[in-house]
């Protein structure tokens, strides 16, 4: 069985719209990281890029079940001895919206160079307004 190549020029790439106004977190974020792959196509390749471009527009007013919305804690450190962060997800909302959506798609892209480059075709934003109409977006549902 042979690898499949498929050449950057030859890769059609959309772009594609996601409204996640009352959505679920987690669902928004499978459905990203499935269109940012590629793997909804007939060419996927694991090792190359050639998922589609996604804008998820209204990120601050997602949704998440349970009383996570006070009791979710996300960690960061700082590099220096003693400085583990953390900040519950009601905090991270209000201070950056869209750092939960972002925080989420990232874990479910490969780690590496190109899960870095893969994070980068996707665009979030608070509200409604994006500057990629000029793409023509497409609207896909969750």
């Amino acid at each position: 069985m042979k690898t499949a190549f498929v050449k950057p020029a030859e890769a059609p790439r959309s772009w594609f719209i996601i409204d996640a106004q009352g959505q679920r977190l987690g669902r928004v974020a499978v459905k990203v990281a499935t269109l940012l792959r590629g793997k909804h196509k007939a060419i996927f390749t694991g090792h190359q890029e050639i998922g589609d471009y996604v804008v998820v527009v209204n990120a601050a007013k997602i949704e998440i079940s349970g009383r996570k919305r006070a009791d979710k804690v996300y960690y960061r450190h700082t590099g220096f001895p003693g400085g583990l962060k953390e900040t519950t997800f009601e905090k991270l909302i209000e201070r950056h919206p869209t750092d939960p959506l972002e925080i989420a798609i990232r874990g479910m892209l490969p780690k590496g160079p190109l899960g870095r480059k893969l994070a980068l075709n996707c665009k979030v934003y608070a509200g409604s307004e994006h500057p990629h109409a000029a793409q023509q977006p497409v609207a896909i549902e969750v």
